[in-house]
This record gives C-alpha cells, sequence and structure tokens, in this order.
C-alpha cells in the first residue's frame, strides 16, 4: 500500500478532475463499412484521456453513435479552458470524412450529412455552460477549419433553438426514396445560413448538427410488421408533437426486411422514461392489430457512463473500442 502522502494527493487531485465530467455523442451515418469505422476508431484512440464508454451500430439504419467522456478544466477564474474531448472529437470528424462519401450512403434512419449530429452533456459536477462552450468550440473547428456547414441547437445556440426545430426546417424528416434516405437531398446553397461555417454544401459531406443538452435517451422499440404507415402513425401519437407523452420524440421507421421500428428520443428520462413509452406503443399497435417486442436502450445512462469511464481510467485502460 502506498503511504506516500505527495502520491495521495497526486491521486485525489487526479479524480477531482476527472469528476467534471463532459460527455459527446457522435452520430456518423455509416455502420456497413467495417474500414471506415475502424479508421474513425483508430482516430478515437490517439488520446488515452478520452474514454468511448459505448458504441452502437444499427446496419439497418446505416448509422452508429459512438459515446466519449472526459475531463474538462478551467483557469483560476472557473472558466472552462481545456478537455481532451475537442481533439478527440475532431480527429474522430476528420476520419470519417476522409473515408465516408454521403452521396454513396443509403439507409433507414434519416440523416443530414456523414457526421450527422454531435451532442455534448455534462456528467458528474460539470455544467450545462460547459457543455456548451465544448459544443461551439467543436462547431468552431467543424465549420471553420474542416468547411462544413454546422447548425447549432439548445444551450449552443444564441436563443436555445431547438434540434428537432432545426431538422424539421431542414427536410430531415422526410426520406427521398421509399422509406429510405439516400445521398445528399438538399440544396447545394443552403436557404439559410449555418451557424458556422460555409453556406454552400459539399455534397460527400453534408452538414452538421452541434449542440448541449441535458442527458437524453434513446429508446427503440420494435414492431412486427413491414406496415410503415402504421409505424408512422403510432410514432406520432406516442409524441409529445402528436399529443402523446410530454418531452419524447419519434420516429416511425423501417428495421430489416421483416418490422418496423418506433425510435424514441426521450428528452427527460427521468420524467418520462421507457416504461411509459413501452406501454404506449404496445397500447397503440394493440389498436392496429400489431405486436411489438420488448425495446431496447441503444446507450449507457448518466451513471453507467461515469462508472466506466472511472474504471477505465483508474484501472489504466483506454478506449474501450478495439
Amino acid at each position: 500500500m502506498d503511504s506516500n502522502p505527495s502520491s495521495k494527493k497526486q491521486d485525489m487531485k487526479k479524480t477531482m478532475k476527472q469528476s467534471m465530467l463532459l460527455c459527446c455523442k457522435l452520430f456518423i451515418s455509416e455502420s456497413r463499412n467495417t474500414a471506415a469505422l475502424e479508421s474513425v476508431e483508430r482516430s478515437a484512440r490517439l488520446n488515452p484521456e478520452t474514454v468511448v464508454v459505448n458504441k452502437f451500430e444499427d446496419r439497418a439504419y446505416n448509422r452508429v453513435r459512438y459515446t466519449m467522456v472526459s475531463y474538462v478544466t478551467h483557469d483560476n477564474t472557473g472558466n472552462a479552458v481545456y478537455s481532451p474531448l475537442q481533439q478527440t472529437v475532431i480527429a474522430m470528424v476528420e476520419a470519417a470524412y476522409e473515408a465516408i462519401n454521403l452521396e454513396h450512403h443509403s439507409g433507414a434512419h434519416p440523416r443530414l450529412g456523414v457526421v450527422d449530429h454531435i451532442s455534448f452533456h455534462p456528467l458528474a459536477r460539470a455544467s450545462l455552460d460547459e457543455a456548451a462552450w465544448l459544443a461551439k468550440l467543436v462547431a468552431s473547428d467543424l465549420g471553420n477549419r474542416l468547411q462544413v456547414p454546422v447548425f447549432l441547437y439548445e444551450a449552443a445556440h444564441p436563443t436555445g433553438k431547438a434540434l428537432d426545430t432545426i431538422r424539421r426546417e431542414l427536410g430531415y424528416y422526410r426520406p427521398n426514396s421509399m422509406g429510405q434516405w439516400v445521398g445528399w437531398a438538399l440544396p447545394e446553397i443552403l436557404p439559410e445560413m449555418p451557424d458556422m461555417g460555409p453556406s454552400q454544401v459539399s455534397r460527400a459531406r453534408g452538414i452538421a448538427l452541434i449542440g448541449a443538452s441535458p442527458w437524453f435517451a434513446t429508446y427503440n422499440v420494435p414492431v412486427m410488421s413491414t406496415d410503415l404507415c402504421a409505424a408512422r402513425r403510432i410514432a406520432r401519437m406516442v409524441s409529445e408533437r402528436g399529443g402523446g407523452l410530454p418531452r419524447v420524440q419519434t420516429l416511425g421507421l423501417v428495421h430489416g426486411e421483416e418490422s418496423t421500428e418506433i425510435a424514441c428520443m426521450l428528452l427527460d428520462p427521468n420524467r418520462v422514461g421507457a416504461d411509459r413509452v413501452q406501454s404506449q406503443v404496445e397500447m397503440l399497435a394493440a389498436q392496429e392489430g400489431l405486436d411489438v417486442e420488448k425495446g431496447y436502450f441503444t446507450d449507457l445512462s448518466p451513471e453507467m457512463s461515469v462508472e466506466t469511464y472511472m474504471r477505465l481510467v483508474n484501472g489504466n485502460e483506454v478506449n474501450m473500442v478495439r
């Protein structure tokens, strides 16, 4: 047992620093190209102070999400000045742009770009302001250095504009090929100026939405039917927008050859959780004469994300993605 007071003090400082944690969820429009994902994951391993705590990929959606956690440090006045997440996220984004061409993409899940969505969230003792600070730094890198149009949302946006509002304005929810999203569907000159970057779009890269918000949960419920119209009716009635559950957003999507799925974003999972969503989907599906399966979360909880990060860092293990 180490009884060195200096060593104990360093360990305590390390623990305190690690308790100021930020999370990034990086959504990339690809899950079928193994070589492309390997390239992105090699970039994720470059900085051992960022931990990939979870990876979720769906071949039908042709989409992958990496959940990363790292610390944030502050200056003497308490302002956030550095997080290893910034360098890691940009390295992964650059690798994605080099390996993936949106014009060759097709999938059942909507998307607006190769790097479709980047969300930042405070964990442990960190604040939403710190998550917004990091979101804007990453947005500046994408917009100014990589020349990709970026739209900011929620805490990173000057007026707190909602993610689904921006998506709706940009046509995110309208498939362009029989229930699939294929290639680039918007004009190459955007109808409105992005918050960062050019108004002209590279068809190979598309655009990116970047924001900061409290933690959201993603929960998907399989519907044992290929009736996409029925799935969309159910999804709408479950959502807050359709008069359903508060702080719940949904999509009815094709999921494989024999089923559809109600993909749900729970914006306040402590208020409306998966059990209520599951019950509502089951009730509405029964009215359509359809069966559903038990839904599933696509990510860890905030508590599990922190626990995984601490375990890997303190055990001197690095990124979970191998």
